[in-house]
């Protein structure tokens, strides 16, 4: 994966615990394009890569800007952006990539919760320059904590979107089966946010029957799920024919590593997609948070970040 240099031009508080980050290239050099949804892997420290959604206009070639909320049990990505970045410093990034892309659609629904308003600035931005029909619903805990409210409130699309706090009125809170429950035939969900409150949107929306299809989410953390039942398996790195045991403590990125067979990881808890690695045989445990139902169920790919194996053997396309 390509990377760039670039450098902090602006740092700003936007809210309780929210900083963001304006970067522009470092010497002139040009910023590679990018489309509502993308985010970027930034190289915080030696080894410590972390992903972070564009939420700047896409339009805006000369600029990316993240904003990054500070962790209380951090490992060490948003902690070090806060502590360690500021003004002026030159930081890697790779070129943006897009898990969470808009589809084409005659209507969007964008609901967000919290932090995960981020790539729905840049959705919002692009779906309005285009004159496509979509709603925004943006929840938090209070307006202190929530960023980029009064730039919403500014913005050209400033109707279309609706702001919810858990300590406002009650006739202000989201009311998720009211604004699911026109569920036309070429209308998508967009949703971003904690894990408690995506659950929460896409259970509904399945309920009220929307399709898997249509229903679009990213999540910012996953949860690397293990258990005292974890057993051990075997990894087959099908170019080679080497077969490797996967201990029930280790994780099969740390096993291929350990023997010279390198898979780019960087997320390392089954978010963002950059260990995704196709099985040609065997049954993996799914424990990530990327893959779809559907594509879970085909069980011809996996995260060996943090999934592990329902069968004796996985032989993998490496």
């Amino acid at each position: 994966m390509s990377e760039l240099l670039v450098r902090v031009r602006q740092r700003k508080e936007e809210a309780d615990g929210i900083c963001s980050f304006e970067l522009v290239p470092d010497q002139d050099a040009a910023l590679p394009p990018f489309t509502a949804g993308a985010h970027i892997d930034v190289h915080v420290a030696p080894g410590l890569v972390r992903q972070y959604s564009l939420c700047n206009d896409p339009a805006e070639t000369a600029r990316y800007r993240i904003a990054v909320l500070r962790e209380p049990a951090s490992r060490g990505g948003s902690a070090g952006m806060h502590e360690r970045v500021h003004v002026g410093d030159r930081i890697r990034v790779g070129a943006p990539r897009n898990h969470f892309p808009l589809a084409p659609a005659q209507r969007s629904l964008l609901l967000a919760g919290g932090i995960g308003v981020t790539p729905m600035l840049a959705m919002a931005h692009t779906l309005h320059r285009a004159g496509s029909a979509f709603e925004m619903h943006y929840c938090g805990r209070s307006l202190h904590r929530m960023a980029f409210v009064d730039e919403l409130t500014r913005s050209p699309f400033a109707a279309q979107v609706q702001v919810h706090t858990d300590d406002g009125a009650p006739a202000q809170r989201l009311d998720t089966e009211q604004v699911l429950a026109r569920s036309d035939t070429d209308t998508h969900l967009y949703v971003c946010g904690p894990s408690g409150f995506m659950d929460h949107v896409l259970d509904t929306a399945r309920r009220l029957g929307w399709p898997d299809d249509r229903l679009h989410r990213e999540y910012f953390a996953g949860v690397v799920t293990t258990s005292e039942d974890d057993a051990p398996f075997d990894v087959q790195v099908a170019s080679s024919g080497l077969v490797l045991r996967v201990p029930s403590d280790q994780r099969v990125i740390d096993v291929l590593a350990a023997h010279g067979v390198d898979v780019p990881v960087s997320c390392e808890s089954g978010v963002c997609g950059t260990c995704l690695t196709r099985v040609l045989e065997g049954t993996p445990d799914h424990r990530d948070s990327y893959l779809t139902d559907s594509e879970r169920q085909a069980n011809d790919q996996f995260m060996p970040c943090c999934s592990r194996a329902h069968s004796p053997l996985l032989v993998l396309d490496l």
